[in-house]
């Protein structure tokens, strides 16, 4: 099983919206993916509520079967049809990748 976590800072405003709004529309986006790209077992989306100067603003977090269905993940029209909202958006991602 793979784990794929992902997480972003964001800009104070982008898409005509406030940070709150984006990172709300970007869990709307991300969870929607659900059951539509093979091999996802699991995603999550959360939004950070400590706003410390050290935290990121929105994780996610995702596992797949395998190392191929994530490399399909990232290359589905779903997703890719998701990563200019969120690259206007942010302002900072960090992931990782790892199996277990």
């Amino acid at each position: 099983m793979i784990k794929h976590i992902v997480v972003w800072r964001l800009r104070e405003s982008a898409h005509g919206n406030d940070k709150r709004t984006n990172a709300l529309l970007i869990k709307e986006k991300l969870e929607a993916l659900r059951d539509k790209i093979p091999g996802l077992l699991k995603i999550e989306v959360g939004i950070d509520f400590s706003a410390t100067e050290s935290s990121a603003d929105i994780a996610l977090y995702s596992e797949f079967v395998s190392r191929e269905a994530l490399d399909a993940y990232q290359t589905h029209p779903a997703h890719k049809a998701i990563m200019p909202f969120v690259g206007e958006a942010r302002t900072e991602r960090r992931m990782v990748d790892y199996e277990m």
